[in-house]
């Protein structure tokens, strides 16, 4: 794919050759939503056109949808150099749309805003620095303690373990295997085409539009997902039943004290299923990673999956921000 020359600055095309630069910028921002990797950007641009570009020594990653182009991610690099090279993207976005109201900035943790929104300039106020922006408060992620999902102690996972405990009484012949895309490949993505065949069954009508909208991105991100397993240092596990594919799910490490979850698919019909394979999973995570938090990611707006990692009990909820110019 070409480059893009927008002003004085190349945007080249962001692909699986770009992890270990990205990596480089990630480790100067110890942050823990689960859109501070890699692999979370690069399968999730499986859809759209995606473009980079070292600002400030800062890596920014641009979007393209249509002409227009905005930010998956705030600039990633030392805290020093990220006030003047979100000014400077805001400047390439700017010259490339049709209207500053594509300008954005996604994904901004508040760390990061808090720098941004504290940037004064010799004779400049705060009031003048936000009169020019806005800062949006958008979706949370959920960040649990390892041990909580392991353990489920308490009155409050009381209705977990009874689950769990099911499962393994109603499916005694089940197996939970390392996932391996040369083997289970197929089998995943079966397993996804039922699992949305399934969810649409169960869902409020108010939202089946907006779901559906979001299916295509999660399927290409499965295919995409399975084709570069072993290059985006990822983990993942596989749930059968009498040697059927009843559930898998995949996740990596952010920093040093949180793995996140980047997705999960079980069976509907298969009751604990769920249940059992995220408690199988967070300790896998545990071990592995011998992290403290495990980040599940947001509910992308749905109110029954906010019901759902609500009933988990959340340690924390870490909010994400967007922001645009005025």
């Amino acid at each position: 794919m070409p480059t893009l020359q927008i002003l004085d600055c190349e945007l080249k095309h962001f692909n699986i050759q770009t992890k270990a630069l990205m990596e480089k910028y990630l480790k100067e921002v110890d942050v823990d939503l689960s859109d501070y990797t890699f692999a979370a950007n690069y399968l999730w641009l499986s859809s759209a056109s995606g473009f980079y570009a070292i600002i400030n020594d800062t890596f920014c990653l641009f979007i393209m949808q249509g002409s227009e182009i905005s930010m998956l991610l705030p600039p990633l690099g030392k805290k020093e150099y990220v006030n003047d090279a979100i000014v400077k993207c805001f400047k390439i976005m700017n010259a490339n749309n049709t209207s500053s109201y594509y300008s954005r900035i996604d994904y901004v943790h508040e760390k990061i805003l808090e720098g941004f929104t504290n940037f004064l300039e010799e004779g400049t106020t705060m009031f003048e620095i936000l009169a020019d922006y806005i800062v949006e408060k958008k979706l949370v992620d959920y960040v649990y303690k390892s041990e909580d999902l392991v353990e489920l102690k308490g009155n409050d996972y009381h209705t977990k373990r009874n689950e769990i405990n099911k499962f393994k009484k109603a499916y005694t012949n089940f197996n939970v295997a390392e996932l391996d895309p040369k083997i289970h490949s197929s089998d995943i993505i079966h397993l996804f085409h039922k699992w949305v065949s399934e969810r649409v069954r169960y869902m409020p009508k108010r939202e089946e539009e907006r779901f559906l909208e979001g299916i295509l991105f999660e399927q290409t991100a499965i295919k995409r997902l399975m084709t570069h397993y072993d290059e985006l240092d990822v983990t993942g596990i596989c749930l059968f039943i009498n040697d059927e594919l009843k559930g898998f799910t995949v996740g990596e490490k952010i920093n040093e004290h949180t793995a996140s979850i980047i997705i999960e698919k079980t069976d509907f019909e298969t009751l604990g299923c769920a249940q059992f394979l995220f408690r199988e999973f967070s300790k896998i995570l545990r071990d592995k990673y011998s992290v403290e938090y495990i980040n599940v990611g947001d509910d992308m707006g749905f109110e029954n999956l906010k019901k759902v990692k609500m009933s988990y009990r959340p340690e924390k909820l870490i909010t994400k921000y967007t922001i645009y110019q005025k």
